[in-house]
């Protein structure tokens, strides 16, 4: 009877190990790609992941970089920066969110180029400045 009680629980066991790392064994069988894929293919699956990932850093430094625009505004408000240092690190600050703006619009391409590459359509056109609320 001992045996048959350590067959069934080591058969259970087993069965909740298939049912919990399922999502894990998925997940690792989408990266591999399921096959061999082709030479070129490989390269360009890597460049859409690359540009998917810079562009996601893009977007995480854009949020930070509006973050500390509202926050030097409230220490300005507060009384913690004096008038000429908040104008000092606002204009830094908003020169710093619009390089990563260009940044964006370019496809993911880093922020020093981007600003170095605006087009004379984007110069001319005003932007409008992100908002401290």
């Amino acid at each position: 009877m001992a045996v048959v009680i350590t067959l069934a629980t080591m058969v259970l066991l087993a069965l909740i190990v298939l049912v919990v790392s399922a999502p894990l064994r998925e997940a690792a069988a989408r990266r591999a790609g399921g096959g061999e894929p082709e030479r070129g293919a490989g390269d360009a699956a890597r460049a859409a992941d690359a540009c998917a990932h810079e562009r996601e850093r893009l977007e995480a430094a854009r949020e930070s970089k509006y973050r500390e625009i509202r926050d030097a505004e409230l220490d300005y408000r507060t009384g913690k920066l004096s008038e000429g240092d908040y104008r000092e690190l606002d204009a830094e600050l908003r020169a710093e969110a619009l390089a990563i703006l260009d940044a964006l619009e370019a496809g993911g391409a880093t922020p020093r180029d981007a600003s170095a590459g605006r087009s004379r359509s984007r110069r001319t056109k005003r932007r409008r400045r992100p908002s401290s609320g």
